[in-house]
């Protein structure tokens, strides 16, 4: 378990070279955060407030929008 989070920072920093999907980085920083809590890794890490932050501004975006990440309306 404690080599999950390195690894994840390894994947992040390594992905973020090739440019990922805006949902494919949400995914990441979700994994990445929920791992962090688990492992009560310290909580000022540069990584995981940059996760935070892209979570958070993916929710206040998502309750802006009237349709799914598919385009069918929301219920």
């Amino acid at each position: 378990m404690r080599l999950a989070l390195p690894i994840a920072l390894a994947l992040l920093s390594g992905s973020a070279l090739a440019a990922p999907g805006e949902r494919d980085q949400l995914n990441a920083c979700k994994a990445m955060v929920a791992q962090s809590q688990q492992a009560g890794t310290a909580q000022d890490d540069p990584a995981l407030v940059r996760c935070r932050q892209i979570i958070k501004e993916w929710t206040l975006r998502d309750s802006r929008r009237s349709v799914d990440e598919n385009g069918q309306p929301l219920k």
